[in-house]
């Protein structure tokens, strides 16, 4: 269970250097291999291959002529790609996605239960300061039991 936000840098190279709190327990309970996507080409987000064949088994078994299921798949594979942790727990983004996210610089991690997004700093707070949570989202979270 990944929680909490570090802030990260994104190398020269387009290699994010995992923060400690997350990259010891991603490489105990799941080994190396990462799928880094996005949906929205504004952040990436990583998910440990484990993670993310569970959201294919699913995506198998929505019919491939489905409209919805071919504008994700579409985004997803665009900006996704398969990478494996190195030595130094670092993972090179995707080149389409740091430029189309922005991640060229200081970045932050978020843990997101089973999975992580990596955001532009500046970008996500810029986004939190115009999108603010309503009453409207805090009803439709209270339906959750929250």
């Amino acid at each position: 269970m990944f929680r909490g936000n570090h802030t990260a840098r994104v190398d020269e190279k387009g290699r994010l250097k995992l923060p400690v709190e997350f990259k010891r327990p991603l490489t105990e309970n799941y080994g190396s291999l990462f799928y880094i996507t996005s949906k929205d080409g504004k952040v990436a987000e990583v998910y440990p291959l484990k993670e993310w064949e569970k959201i294919e088994e699913k995506l198998a078994a929505i019919p491939s002529f489905h409209p919805a299921k071919k504008k994700l798949m579409g985004r997803v594979n665009y900006y996704g790609q398969t990478v494996e942790i190195d030595t130094q727990g670092r993972l090179l983004l995707p080149q389409i996605l740091r430029e189309s996210a922005n991640l060229m610089t200081d970045v932050v991690v978020f843990g997101m239960q089973n999975y992580l997004t990596v955001a532009n700093h500046e970008d996500f707070k810029r986004n939190i300061d115009e999108n603010p949570m309503t009453a409207e989202d805090e009803k439709e979270l209270a339906g959750f039991g929250l």
